[in-house]
């Protein structure tokens, strides 16, 4: 597994290039390596505040707050929507339509518990939104730039599933379909990340793109 990688740091935030493979927080489970402890290798205890999350699979941008003041006022964006985030994903099957939003609202699939769903789910529903294009499609996959514009937990993945094209190598969401393009990982990657930084400039942070997803994107043809 790649080392991750600080993207940025001043006095109020640090942005995180997350390698795919890597738990933000220790589950007391597995035996995954952690950004948490990584970080606390760097800045110590108590230094940092995770102000969103990504899934252990995904790679890409993770912006984190230096103060508890700085948290809230990142994190109010976030509640606010006013936040702008852009992943790249690949997913099974041809997307015919250039562009196109998945607006399902996602709930538990059973109990409160396990993986998210749009079918059926149990307990609070939330509304959802994502928005993408397509980048290159072939007959067995399709490329796509995809804008999230609420956060709900897994929300591509469950979306893209919703709509029979679940994100290649999903195991929770598209078990037993083939890696098609040779990834070798959950092929979604958070590419972009804009906010308001708290000297009240906006700021964009992105992630390059993993190799295997330049090699995959080569593989794709028409």
């Amino acid at each position: 597994m790649k080392e991750p990688v600080v993207i940025y740091e001043d006095e109020d935030i640090i942005v995180v290039d997350k390698p795919s493979g890597m738990i933000v927080y220790p589950d007391g489970i597995h035996d995954y390596p952690a950004l948490d402890a990584w970080l606390v290798t760097k800045y110590g205890e108590g230094n940092f505040h995770f102000v969103h999350r990504l899934d252990r699979e995904t790679s890409g941008v993770l912006l984190l707050a230096r103060t508890p003041e700085v948290y809230e006022f990142l994190k109010e964006q976030f509640q606010e929507r006013e936040v702008r985030k852009v992943y790249r994903a690949f997913v099974h099957g041809n997307i015919r339509d250039d562009r196109g939003i998945i607006d399902k609202p996602i709930g538990n699939s059973r109990g409160g518990k396990g993986p998210r769903s749009v079918k059926s789910p149990h307990g609070t529903l939330r509304d959802a939104l994502t928005a993408y294009r397509v980048i290159k499609r072939s007959k067995d996959a399709t490329y796509v730039e995809v804008f999230p514009k609420t956060g709900r937990t897994h929300q591509i993945r469950v979306h893209f599933s919703s709509i029979q094209r679940p994100v290649i190598c999903d195991q929770l969401y598209g078990p037993d379909r083939p890696d098609v393009l040779g990834l070798g990982r959950l092929a979604l990657h958070a590419y972009t990340l804009t906010i308001q930084h708290p000297n009240g400039k906006e700021m964009t942070f992105a992630s390059p793109l993993p190799e295997e997803f330049v090699t995959a994107e080569g593989k794709l043809r028409e």
